[in-house]
Parts: structure tokens; C-alpha cells; sequence
């Protein structure tokens, strides 16, 4: 019988989505390769044909190779093809076959040899049909000592087997079942030569062995590739139904939302997306750089949905360790921890029949990723310190400015969490992207300062000019910032171009994002570029910005920078610092201009031992 092939190089996702269409992985080529994989003859026996049967610690062995392979990450055709390539080191065999079938138990077959050996991946391959059927069918396994005589096997089959004339060839097959359902088969064919029935035995449990881990290895994958085809349908189904907004409409009704102003193309079109995303239930990724607003969006949803008189909740998860937020997320009994002198519900619970909002969800643990999925895909967890399952409704808005993309290609994030998470992706823009949202942002930063404060300041208009020509790498709280900083120190009734700190080489944020003075980013300088994100500067780049007014005496000749980062490099100058400070650490990052964090970074940094009086 003739089967086309799967192509290979598909994705594991890919492969599910298949839903259990056959899969052969035909290993022809490892004929002979069961001598070479053997175990000495000190600790194994051989038989009459010369195979040395494997000692029961090698058989032990071997299979849990197997397992660990099956539990790894990896395409699911790739695991089956590993698994064939070990059988030689368990049972005697010439040629490996795993099926996998479709619903309608019509198999579609990939042969593994082809493509290894560089032919066309479509080649055809005949299967003892007849066998396979009966296997299927009675869903026990089928052991033949020689093919030629057994009723099972049609003379194409035998011929195939190449078990013509005097060469005797045994058959064994397994099935392959999911909960109590045939959905494949795992056989082997050999030589027979004088091989005694207890070693046909012997080989015939460690194949149902195997075949027990490749049917749980393989309902596993059919649960996530249907899971994954279900978040894929409801995101293909919003994204329609946001490209079908019709122009008119949005002119009809403009979308307003508390706390969020601007009235600028790029926003116009997330508060559109904010109203639809708004009347369903699914889960929804927001991505955006930092201070563009995520956590006032996430807010704007549950409003907008039929949520909005139940319960919202936020949790910033970055803010705690993984304990901590464990408990936070999910409660904990009395008596489950040291403290725990009471039950407590978690955020999930208190969630329940809301919205839950965990900001920051890049930067989660990776063992804590396996116990955030269960909940998000389940909806049901366990206390801490609890064996009863609690069941809740709710839904999850998820926010990052990390890469998850790039963190999954470096398996520092669970592909799987990334599709539960990812099912509706929210791309906030950032500031330099709606530079018309930036007169009005400022104008009610202003009065919100003016309300608090009890003055009347107005921007001038060489300021509404000055600020929109700025790039705002810390977008919307970048700006907050400096038009209160700038209302602070302002003299007159109205603030103008020359007030703010910029102009005079004093703003901090320009030297932290390496700007020049008096620019504030108002052109990426060579040495930054603005990416999908902005991650946060590292430590040495904070000691790069001197205090505004500062009363200490830095080191250093004068009309030098107070610290830079290049200074954290000079190792002779932080032991000036510390001798002068009589080894105390937090006297010499005053000296430095530094925080006593900073110094204890620069003292491990370069190895000084720090000296005890």
C-alpha cells in the first residue's frame, strides 16, 4: 500500500494542528547498526545469531533516554525519529516503524530515510497493511516468528520484508493508544534466525513500554495543538473583525476613555481597538515601551466590558519573588509558611468573575511560567499549602516592553505560556509616534501641577514648540516629569523655551539616554538606536548622571564629569575614594556621588577587598 508523505522542517505547532495524521518514521538504515550499540558481553548474553541482548540495566537505561527525549521540546516528528534511532539499543531489529493516524484512520506516511539521505520527501513507502489492521483492530499486539507463513502478511508483504526463499523474518507490532483509543502503531522486523521465544517476549514488553510514552507524548502534543488552533482562530476572528471598523463609523462616534488624551491617528485607532478587544472575553497581551500607558489601557478595558461592576485587579510582577507572588496570585492556607496565620485568597480569587491585570509578565520565573499556565489555560488552581482546586472566571490582561519573541528563542520564556498570553496583541505607540497628542498631554499635566499647587502657569508657545521637537524615549511619564519639574523652577506666569533644563545642559534624562545637552533625543545619538522597546539603563550608565546641586566635593581635577561610567573603570580611583573614606562604603559613594549600591557594584566589579579596621 502507497502513501503520500508530510513534508518535513513543519513546526511543532504545525505537526498538532495535523491532529494526529499519520506519521512513519521508517528506519531502514539501522539494519545493522544493533551490533554496534550493544552492551559487552561481560554484562549482556547473546543469541544464536550473534546479537548481544541487552542486560535488563541497559534495557532500564535505554528507556529512560527515551522518556527524557519525549518530555524535551521539539517537533513531534523529531521525537518519534529519536526514539526509532535508540531501539537498536534495546531490541534486536532491522527496520523501526511508528504510525500515527488520522480521525479517518487513513494513513498519510512521512519516510524518515528519504528525507535523511536527501531524497524526495513525497517518496512512497509499503506498510505490512494487513498486519497494521489487525493491531488497530484488536488493539493488541502482534508477534510473528517468520512472516512467510502467517496469514497476516500478503506475498507483496513478504517480498518487502525481503523474506523470500530461505531468510526468515519476524514481525513485532504494538499499539499505540490514547486513553483506551488505537491512534497508531510502533513496529519492528528482523532476521530470525534461532532466536528463543522468551527473547521475542522479552522484546515484545519493552516495546509496549515504549509505545505507552509515545501515546502519552503524543496526547500531550495533541492537547496544546488544539488549544494553540483554538487561540488562533479567536485572534484571527478579532483581527477581522477590527480591519472590517468601517471609516464612517469611526467618524460616527469617536471612542473616548478616561485618563487617556490625545486625539493623534495612532491613538485613535487603539482606543477603536480598545472598544472591540472591550466586548469579548480573551486574553490580551499588551506590548509597548515603557510609560506609554499600558496599565491605564488594561484599566480602559475592563470599563468597557461587560466586566466592569465586577471586580479589577492589578499585580506588578516583576515587584515580588517567586514565592511571594505565588502566594499573591493564588493565597495560601494558615499555617502554609512561617506567618501564615491566616487563610488569605489570592488575586485570582479576588478576581473571580473580573479582570485580572499582571503587569511585567516577561519577567517571571521560569518555574513559575509552569504554574501561571495550568491557571490561565484550567481557570482552577490549589492554594499554597491547600489540596482543594478552586475554580474562577476571570480574565487576564498580560503587559510587557520585553522582547517575548526573542526570550522564547532563548528559552527563557515557555512557547507555550507566549500562545495563551499572545491570543490578542495590543501594540501601545509610543510618544515620538503621536507628537500631536503632546500640547494637550502637557497642557493637562500643567493643570493637574497648577490644581495642586494653587498657581496659574501657561506654556508659552516657543515651549509647546520646544517640547514637540523632543523624542521622549520615557514617552508619556518622561513628559509628566519634566513638565512638572519645569512648573517647579519656573519664575514667571508662563513658561517658555528657555525654562526648561535642557536648554542649560541639566537635564537629566538626556544624559541617561546619552543625548547630547540641549537636544534631549531630539535625534537618536550613533551609539543608541530606538528599538521595539526600551530596556532599562544599566547600572554604570546611572552613575553617568551628576546630582543637580549637589554639595559634595567629587573626585577629580575640576571641569571634569563628577562620575561617569567610564569612571567606575579606574580602579585607582574608587581605592582613593574608600581610603579617604576610611573603607566606609557609604562615605565613598558620597564622595563618588554614587548610591551605596553603585560603590559595592564598582568594589566587585574591579575585586577590591574591602579593609577591616
Amino acid at each position: 500500500m502507497q502513501h503520500e508523505s508530510n513534508k518535513s522542517g513543519q513546526g511543532d505547532g504545525e505537526d498538532q494542528e495535523r491532529n494526529g495524521e499519520v506519521v512513519v518514521l521508517d528506519s531502514v538504515s539501522l539494519r545493522e547498526k544493533s551490533n554496534s550499540t550493544s552492551t559487552s558481553t561481560s554484562t549482556s548474553d547473546a543469541d544464536p545469531s550473534g546479537y548481544i541482548v541487552p542486560s535488563q540495566e541497559k534495557s532500564l537505561s535505554t528507556i529512560f533516554e527515551i522518556a527524557q527525549m519525549l518530555t524535551g521540546l521539539g517537533q513531534l516528528e523529531s521525537k518519534l525519529a529519536s526514539v526509532i534511532e535508540r531501539l537498536p539499543s534495546l531490541v534486536q531489529m532491522r527496520r523501526g516503524i511508528v504510525c500515527l493516524f488520522d480521525h479517518d484512520g487513513g494513513p498519510k506516511i512521512v519516510v524518515d530515510e528519504a528525507r535523511s539521505q536527501g531524497h524526495d520527501a513525497r517518496c512512497e513507502v509499503s506498510l505490512p497493511q494487513k498486519a497494521i489492521d489487525q493491531i488497530v483492530a484488536s488493539g493488541q499486539p502482534l508477534m510473528v516468528e517468520n512472516v512467510a507463513l502467517h496469514s497476516a502478511f500478503s506475498p507483496s508483504d513478504v517480498e518487502m520484508l525481503d523474506a523470500a526463499g530461505d531468510t526468515r523474518v519476524a514481525f513485532i507490532g504494538v499499539p499505540i493508544d490514547i486513553d483506551e483509543k488505537v491512534v497508531g502503531t510502533l513496529s519492528i522486523d528482523r532476521i530470525a534466525h534461532n532466536g528463543t521465544r522468551a527473547q521475542f517476549e522479552d522484546d515484545l514488553r519493552l516495546l509496549t513500554m515504549v509505545a505507552s510514552l509515545l501515546g502519552r507524548t503524543t496526547k500531550l502534543h495533541c492537547f496544546f495543538a488544539g488549544d494553540r488552533g483554538r487561540l488562533m482562530d479567536e485572534e484571527f476572528r478579532l483581527q477581522k473583525q477590527l480591519s472590517e471598523i468601517k471609516p464612517h463609523g469611526r467618524e460616527h462616534k469617536k471612542v473616548q476613555v478616561d485618563g487617556i488624551i490625545g486625539d493623534s491617528p495612532a491613538l485613535r485607532a487603539l482606543l477603536e481597538k480598545i472598544e472591540v478587544i472591550a466586548k469579548t472575553n480573551s486574553t490580551v497581551l499588551l506590548r509597548g515601551e515603557t510609560g506609554t500607558g499600558k496599565e491605564m489601557v488594561a484599566k480602559a478595558i475592563h470599563e468597557h466590558s461587560a466586566r466592569t461592576k465586577r471586580p479589577y485587579i492589578k499585580l506588578n510582577c516583576a515587584a515580588l519573588t517567586e514565592t511571594v507572588l505565588e502566594s499573591e496570585l493564588f493565597g495560601h492556607e494558615k499555617g502554609a509558611f512561617t506567618g501564615a496565620f491566616n487563610a488569605r485568597k489570592g488575586r485570582f480569587e479576588l478576581a473571580d468573575k473580573g479582570t485580572l491585570f499582571l503587569d511585567e509578565i516577561g519577567e517571571i520565573s521560569a518555574s513559575f511560567q509552569a504554574k501561571l499556565l495550568r491557571v490561565l489555560q484550567e481557570q482552577e488552581f490549589e492554594r499554597v499549602g491547600g489540596n482543594q482546586t478552586i475554580k474562577v472566571d476571570v480574565r487576564v490582561i498580560a503587559a510587557t516592553n520585553k522582547d517575548l519573541e526573542e526570550a522564547v528563542a532563548r528559552k527563557e520564556f515557555r512557547a507555550d505560556l507566549y500562545y495563551r498570553i499572545n491570543v490578542v496583541p495590543l501594540l501601545l505607540p509610543p510618544l515620538r509616534e503621536r507628537r500631536t497628542d503632546i500640547p494637550l498631554l502637557a497642557a493637562r499635566f500643567l493643570k493637574n501641577f497648577n490644581n495642586e499647587n494653587g498657581r496659574a502657569l501657561v506654556f508659552d508657545s516657543s515651549a509647546i514648540e520646544f517640547l514637540m521637537s523632543c523624542e521622549f524615549p520615557g514617552n508619556v511619564r518622561e513628559l509628566e516629569n519634566c513638565v512638572q519639574r519645569t512648573a517647579t523652577l519656573a519664575q514667571g506666569s508662563s513658561i517658555v523655551r528657555h525654562d526648561f533644563a535642557c536648554c542649560h545642559g541639566q537635564c537629566l534624562s538626556a544624559k541617561l539616554w546619552k543625548c547630547g545637552p540641549g537636544e534631549m533625543a531630539r535625534q537618536p545619538s550613533p551609539n543608541f538606536s530606538l528599538p521595539a522597546r526600551l530596556s532599562m539603563p544599566s547600572p554604570e550608565a546611572i552613575t553617568a548622571v551628576q546630582p543637580v546641586g549637589s554639595e559634595l566635593t567629587p573626585l577629580g581635577p575640576p571641569g571634569r564629569p563628577a562620575v561617569g561610567a567610564a569612571k567606575l573603570t579606574d580602579r585607582e580611583r574608587v581605592i582613593e575614594a574608600m581610603e579617604r573614606s576610611g573603607w566606609v562604603q557609604a562615605k565613598a559613594a558620597r564622595l563618588l556621588g554614587l548610591t551605596p549600591r553603585q560603590i559595592g557594584y564598582a568594589l566587585r566589579r574591579h575585586g577590591i577587598e574591602i579593609k577591616r579596621f
